[in-house]
């Protein structure tokens, strides 16, 4: 079951980025004023938000979902 609306991310509470690229590295970036760059919303993928545990979001674009 897909869900239709996602909740809403807190970035008052992420520390940290983690991009997966679709052949299987990933790279972390910190989140000092990146959430600027990134428009969650236009993005094509999966978003694993752990913020409220460890303060990581983990995004897979489409393709490496």
């Amino acid at each position: 079951m897909k869900k239709i609306f996602a909740s809403p991310i807190d970035f008052s509470k992420v520390e940290t980025l983690v991009y997966h690229l679709p052949d299987g590295p990933s790279f972390s970036m910190e989140m000092n004023d990146v959430a600027e760059l990134f428009n969650f919303e236009m993005e094509f993928g999966d978003i694993c938000d752990t913020s409220d545990i460890d303060g990581v979001i983990h995004f897979f674009p489409k393709g490496n979902a």
